[in-house]
């Protein structure tokens, strides 16, 4: 963690990490909690494997659905940490993307509670890392972290 390029952020989730995981690749899951709500997520591709294709769309007014995130998954270690970018896109061709490219690291471990589940989302400069945080990774972040939890609390175990 570097604190001049990286963002971060932590909770426990009240589920079995058997529970968190399943609501991060199974994709009727993963839809309901990976853009903040009110928003709509369709799921294109979610490819849960080192190089597998991770893209998704998102609808404002759920009629209409636009590109989201078109990203690749780096590191998929079962039930422990799914690495992803969205710097190398699905068909492994180099991406500019907007308004931030990044790296995030997801990890997930046991807990007394259920899950301690935490995010690092890594930037290439200062100057990224910054605007990233200016235009509400808190906010974007915190509340589908939160509607994760929803997921993986109300539906236990797979």
């Amino acid at each position: 963690m570097n604190p001049d390029l990286d963002l971060t952020m932590a909770r426990v989730i009240r589920a079995p990490r058997a529970s968190v995981w399943s609501a991060w690749t199974d994709p009727s899951r993963f839809e309901k909690w990976w853009v903040p709500s009110p928003a709509l997520c369709r799921v294109d591709r979610l490819d849960v494997r080192p190089g597998g294709a991770f893209v998704t769309r998102l609808s404002e007014d759920g009629v209409e659905f636009v590109p989201h995130l078109d990203a690749c998954f780096l590191v998929v270690d079962d039930l422990e940490r799914i690495v992803f970018t969205n710097v190398i896109d699905s068909a492994w061709r180099p991406a500019n993307p907007a308004p931030v490219p990044m790296t995030a690291e997801i990890t997930m471990r046991d807990h007394p509670d259920g899950t301690d589940y935490r995010i690092i989302v890594r930037h290439g400069d200062p100057a990224a890392r910054d605007l990233h945080e200016k235009i509400g990774f808190a906010d974007g972040w915190g509340s589908v972290t939160e509607q994760l939890a929803g997921v993986a609390e109300s539906q236990g175990a797979p």
